[in-house]
């Protein structure tokens, strides 16, 4: 193998970039196994690409780990604006957060849903590790973005924005802990349906 091939891990022509195997192979790797049990072998192996090519793309496991978890909150991102794209007016903006946690819980996992990646994470990570901090702040942007559209939705009533938000960020994680705990989304879309009322009674 020469040097070119160590530093990018490309074997062939027409592979991909060996940092964007390496994140597939954790990713489907630590959402089925948990981050502690997978190996830096076992990513490697997966991802078919030297460990040195690992090391050449992140500077440790732990890096590998928060650019897992930086990779997961785009994906979620990218759901939530096709969500967004369809919906019509705040009250569905609300909804499509619900739907875009939905579409996640819908993915064809390879040992079935076991709930939220990032949550299941971070329940892994020691107190202070900056990869407890990148779910801490996606968390966050979730109950953010319900603001948002709550704000639109009840002008003039930031003060119960706020306290909706919360309330429906909390019915979300809750539904997402036991759809995890029961390996599908039906909890998920239970919880969209008591979204949807609680909007229409506002």
């Amino acid at each position: 193998m020469s040097k070119t091939d160590i530093d990018t891990g490309v074997t062939g022509r027409g592979r991909r970039p060996a940092r964007e195997r390496l994140l597939e192979a954790a990713a489907r790797r630590f959402y089925a196994d948990g981050v502690a049990a997978t190996g830096i072998d076992t990513i490697t192996a997966e991802a078919g690409v030297a460990k040195m090519s690992l090391y050449n793309n992140f500077s440790s496991k732990a890096d590998l780990v928060r650019a897992y978890l930086d990779a997961r909150h785009e994906e979620w991102l990218d759901l939530y604006r096709a969500r967004l794209e369809q919906a019509d007016g705040p009250r569905e903006g609300v909804l499509a957060v619900f739907d875009a946690y939905g579409d996640h819980a819908a993915f064809a996992y390879e040992h079935g849903f076991r709930g939220c990646g990032l949550l299941n994470a971070a329940a892994e990570l020691p107190a202070g590790d900056e990869g407890r901090a990148v779910v801490r702040a996606h968390k966050e942007q979730v109950e953010r973005l319900i603001a948002d559209h709550l704000e639109q939705l009840l002008p003039g009533r930031p003060d119960e924005a706020r306290a909706t938000a919360e309330h429906l960020s909390f019915l979300l994680e809750g539904a997402m802990a036991r759809a995890g705990l029961e390996g599908d989304g039906e909890r998920v879309q239970h919880a969209r349906s008591m979204a949807a009322a609680l909007l229409d009674r506002l």
